[in-house]
């Protein structure tokens, strides 16, 4: 289980051949962007078992990049459960600390967390 911003993910790890699925799509079609299928894999290379594992992952809630810190989380959980020599790596890449940042709720009388409107002195 990875959490990211609102993001959920649920992760099942199966020894394979490297295939990553997310909600039933290729990670190719589902994360677009290089930067986000780069972050799903960093666990699998800083680990050295690139192309070992198939990935089954179910995403729910967020966006792209809080569901792709998401799998990035559950992935390092699940290598790190199947293997004790795995734990050190990933921790010290920081692949097992949740990152607590959420986004800040806006405030009454402003425009959004920080931005107030404009100030007009006349």
């Amino acid at each position: 289980m990875g959490r990211r911003k609102n993001a959920i993910a649920r992760i099942r790890l199966v020894p394979g051949s490297g295939k990553i699925t997310i909600n039933d799509r290729a990670v190719e079609n589902y994360f677009p962007l290089e930067t986000l299928r780069a972050d799903v894999t960093k666990p699998f290379e800083v680990t050295n078992t690139l192309g070992k594992y198939d990935v089954v992952a179910n995403v729910q809630g967020g966006g792209a990049s809080g569901q792709a810190g998401a799998v990035r989380l559950g992935i390092a959980r699940a290598l790190s459960a199947l293997d004790e020599e795995h734990r050190s790596p990933l921790r010290i890449h920081g692949l097992l600390t949740r990152d607590a940042r959420m986004v800040e709720r806006k405030k009454y009388g402003q425009r959004k967390a920080r931005k107030r409107f404009q100030f007009s002195k006349r």
